[in-house]
């Protein structure tokens, strides 16, 4: 690679303060972009150099970098995409960091990753100091632009972000259409969906841009107009076949209309387009298994397993869903060594419990019914353990306890999960398949009805008191509905909104802001950009200033 010589003008940034990190597995290749960097104005003692992955992660969480210079292909360990996404979802670097992939590769399909996770540039082998350089400036200037916006949106001030990007509008013509996707994102992000529409209307009207489209699938994807939401997002990838993003989201929308055969297709593309996404792969295990379809259920979920290894993304479901697969193509040997694989990787209590009710299950379908019943009753006194809600988890363990003879302990989970989600209408149909199996099909079905509606009664029950003027009943109502169901967003949201009311008609009181105001976040942080939240946020704010 050579290096080049060239008269900067003086309009280029200073670059000499600037820290930057190059990370190359080859000894070579860091010297190399080492001297292109000093030769663009960076001092030397601002340089840091990583040859791998983990070396990288390190350095990250040490030291604060205004530049990224990432190979992709890092030899063993963690390859650049999977520095990026660990760097990201860790937080380690800011917004107003430029990270800069460096690849020899040329096909897209070898260096996609996860659609949220991607580099601000792709720089193909061999470069020069006037590319480097003509890039950094390019990004700066962007990320200069958005600054403040990002900075907003750092301390979770989204209307003010708001109002940052439509100062910018009025002048910034250069950065437009971005400022526009950043406003919407941030409108929807706020559960602001009437106005994000209207804007959204307003680019369409002028220019068809693809995420304006499935922006605006987003919002009727929230509003359960899913037929309308496909018929765009199919649109959109006619014009736009690459664009990762809408084909998310199209898999999202088939799914929860139930197609499975589609949903698969719909992977099966983005999976092409995105061959290495640990996420996708698993997405494609779960359909696949689904359907029946046992050998392309465990190509991917291998798949996942691999990519997964050295990834911040890797997952546990991945290791269950294989284990499931081989045994459900009679292979329990291989699926108890998947089970103790994943016992290996991974030690948390939701993980141990998941890994035991599959197993009991494996068991019990390879004809080991006292060692299915074994690990039954071992999970029973777990059964109520005070961990993250996880509806697989929930499911598999009652699956087990029914097939073992608990029906008790089995409707009772099943009943629980049903009042968490009481509107899920998979989660409705996997519960109900469970009943079918065990010959409880009439019986099952009028427990979910009736579950469905106690739950309902009681995520509403609050709000109805309200409406009577107890206050004081209506707080405690909601209080003890939240208990009996911690992770139902709605009753998280009618918790908020009684205890608005309350302060409204008796006057605002500390304690009862905070308890508002964190049952919002946890609700937005369960189901984020509903529209409830910034409208119950803004009310709060409002009594508590």
């Amino acid at each position: 690679m050579a290096i080049d010589s060239v008269n900067f003008r003086s309009s280029e940034i200073d670059l000499s303060d600037k820290k930057f990190l190059i990370v190359d597995d080859f000894h070579e290749m860091r010297s190399i972009f080492r001297d292109i960097v000093r030769n663009i104005g960076v001092n030397s003692k601002n340089i840091s150099v990583a040859g791998n992955g983990n070396d990288a992660i390190r350095l990250l969480s040490n030291k604060t970098f205004d530049v990224v210079l990432c190979d992709w292909n890092l030899g063993t360990g963690k390859n650049g995409q999977q520095v990026l996404e660990e760097a990201k979802l860790r937080n380690l670097v800011s917004s107003s960091c430029i990270w800069i992939m460096i690849t020899a590769e040329k096909t897209s399909a070898a260096v996609a990753g996860a659609a949220e996770f991607q580099p601000d540039a792709y720089l193909i082998k061999p470069t020069t100091i006037a590319i480097l350089r003509a890039r950094i400036d390019r990004i700066w200037a962007k990320k200069e632009a958005f600054l403040e916006i990002h900075q907003a949106i750092k301390q979770n001030k989204y209307s003010e972000a708001i109002s940052l990007c439509d100062q910018r509008l009025t002048y910034d013509k250069v950065n437009a259409s971005e400022l526009l996707r950043t406003k919407c994102d941030l409108l929807l992000d706020n559960g602001e969906l009437d106005r994000a529409k209207k804007l959204l209307d307003s680019v369409l009207a002028k220019r068809d841009f693809s995420w304006a489209k499935a922006s605006l699938a987003k919002i009727l994807i929230k509003n359960n107009n899913l037929e309308e939401a496909k018929i765009l997002l199919e649109d959109t990838l006619d014009e736009n076949p690459t664009f990762l993003e809408a084909h998310d989201l199209l898999v999202k929308t088939l799914q929860t209309m139930g197609d499975l055969e589609s949903t698969s297709m719909a992977l099966e593309r983005a999976a092409k387009l995105s061959p290495n996404s640990v996420v996708r792969q698993k997405q494609l295990g779960d359909i696949a298994l689904k359907m029946g379809k046992l050998e392309n259920a465990e190509k991917a979920f291998r798949k996942s397993v691999s990519l997964g290894e050295h990834s911040v993304l890797k997952t546990a479901d991945a290791y269950i869903g294989l284990a499931k697969t081989c045994s459900a193509n009679t292979n329990p040997v291989e699926a108890l060594k998947v089970i103790g694989e994943l016992n290996k990787q991974f030690s948390t209590k939701d993980v141990q419990l998941k890994s035991m009710a599959v197993e009991g299950l494996i068991h019990h379908q390879s004809g080991d019914k006292e060692k299915a019943k074994q690990i039954a009753v071992e999970l029973s006194k777990h059964k109520t353990d005070n961990i993250d809600p996880d509806s697989e988890r929930s499911l598999d363990m009652a699956k087990l306890f029914m097939a073992t003879g608990d029906k008790q302990n089995a409707i009772a989970l099943l009943q629980q999960e049903i009042k968490i989600n009481p509107e899920d209408n998979i989660l409705l149909e996997d519960a109900n398949a469970i009943f079918v199996d065990a010959g409880m099909g009439e019986e099952g079905a009028t427990l979910i009805e009736t579950s469905r509606r106690e739950a309902i009664e009681i995520m509403n029950g609050g709000v109805l008191l309200v409406s009577k003027g107890q206050y004081e009943e209506a707080v405690n109502a909601m209080r003890n509905a939240r208990k009996a169901m911690p992770s139902n967003v709605r009753v998280l949201f009618n918790l908020a909104y009684v205890i608005i009311t309350y302060i409204q008609k008796k006057g605002a009181e500390p304690v009862l802001v905070k308890e508002a105001r964190e049952s919002l976040n946890t609700a937005n942080r369960l189901s984020p950009g509903e529209s409830r939240y910034s409208k119950l946020m803004n009310a709060l704010n409002q009594l508590s200033n």
